[in-house]
């Protein structure tokens, strides 16, 4: 019984007379040494076979991150080129839970790279739209560009903590924000295809091809979102896909009136607004 933290000491008379039933006399209680000894071991280090926890770590060696230092967002860029692929690919065709597919490790390398390559493609794709349409000398209108980092830098970065908050708000934390981050920026992918195809002056194929962009990605997004918001109450799930619908579809009517109407969209440089 050592380990309970006695010794138990039986004392036996002379007699050898074991049939005697007054243990009271015969027991004797010490205290144990065995919760000394486990301190010391600890102190000393660690005795055989029974190594360290992972959180005993000396504190010299651990290092604080904070917001003004670069190391507290290198660790959100810490991903592989495979990894990398291999998240865009499970965009592009979802097998499993992209939350499982990040693994834990959500970054904000590929949502970064990804956002950027949509923006200048839609800066191309709808410079070309405007170069088909136009019926007079042509400039390029740099107001596309601008247009598009906004549109797709702050639909990519607003929207995720809009959610994340609402989901804080109603007892959920199925997800966090890096990974509701990292979903929507992940999401984005399938807008590089799409800008590739929809600079046609041909309004319906236009329409056609953004109508799929938003059907792939708005299905990529509820199908990964459905267990996260699942874990509020009915009401409150139903509400909040209809809210990420909305302005999913808001982004695509926006990317096709903006970058690629026939008649060159509100953007389009009127003849007489031309350079002197």
């Amino acid at each position: 019984m050592s380990g309970a933290g006695y010794d138990v000491v039986v004392d036996v008379d002379d007699e050898g007379d074991l049939g005697h039933t007054d243990l009271q006399e015969d027991l004797e209680f010490h205290n144990s040494n065995f919760s000394e000894s486990a301190q010391a071991n600890r102190k000393g280090g660690a005795s055989p076979g029974l190594p360290l926890p992972v959180t005993a770590s000396s504190s010299s060696s651990s290092r604080k991150r904070f917001l003004w230092t670069l190391s507290f967002y290198a660790q959100f860029f810490d991903v592989d080129t495979s990894s990398v692929l291999s998240r865009c690919w499970a965009a592009l065709y979802p097998r499993a839970n992209f939350l499982d597919v990040l693994e834990g490790n959500p970054d904000l390398y590929g949502p970064l790279w990804i956002a950027t390559t949509v923006v200048f493609i839609l800066f191309l794709g709808g410079t070309i739209n405007q170069y088909l349409v136009s019926t007079g000398p042509f400039a390029y209108d740099f107001k596309l560009l601008s247009s598009a980092a906004g549109l797709i830098y702050g639909y990519t970065s607003v929207i995720p903590v809009i959610l994340f908050l609402a989901l804080r708000y109603f007892g959920s934390e199925s997800a966090n924000l890096l990974e509701c981050w990292a979903l929507y920026g992940y999401g984005n992918l399938i807008w590089i295809p799409v800008s590739l195809v929809s600079w046609t002056g041909i309004s319906i194929l236009n329409y056609v091809f953004v109508a799929v962009g938003f059907a792939l990605s708005v299905s990529f997004l509820l199908r990964n979102l459905y267990p996260v918001l699942s874990a509020t109450d009915r009401q409150t799930s139903k509400a909040l896909l209809v809210l990420v619908v909305a302005l999913h579809a808001g982004l695509a009517i926006a990317i096709k009136i903006l970058f690629f109407t026939a008649g060159g969209g509100p953007l389009a440089t009127k003849p007489d607004e031309g350079g002197g």
